[in-house]
């Protein structure tokens, strides 16, 4: 049984994943471990709000992404209409294999980091 709102704990440590982003190298590890650590309950529970918690974390990212993508395709679009075709080729393709490889990478640090939470919220009662 957790402890608490799901959502509100993922959300809590999606917030944690975006502002330590920048600074820590696996800051969804750490995002997933505050929201386990906040869910409590059993292992089930941990996993599933460390993967919400990913899940909203990659939010942010996608769409910024997509800006980008954007951006840079008005910049290069200007070699006519068989350029621009392959470029927005070129791009879906990328923009699929940065999206598949962060739902990996986040999603599953966010869900270890969530029963790591809630190994140290039941054994080391911290």
């Amino acid at each position: 049984m957790s402890e608490g709102n799901t959502f509100v704990n993922a959300l809590i440590g999606a917030v944690v994943t975006v502002v330590t982003v920048s600074v820590l190298p696996f800051s969804p590890l750490v995002g997933g471990a505050v929201s386990g650590y906040l869910e409590g309950g059993d292992a089930q529970d941990a996993l599933k709000v460390g993967a919400i918690s990913g899940f909203l974390a990659l939010i942010p990212v996608v769409l910024l992404l997509m800006f980008i993508g954007n951006v840079l395709l008005i910049f290069f679009i200007g070699g006519g209409a068989s350029a621009s075709a392959l470029i927005g080729g070129l791009g879906f393709v990328f923009f699929l294999l940065v999206f598949v490889t962060g739902l990996l990478y986040v999603v599953l640090l966010s869900a270890v980091g969530g029963w790591v939470g809630l190994y140290l919220k039941q054994e080391l009662d911290l």
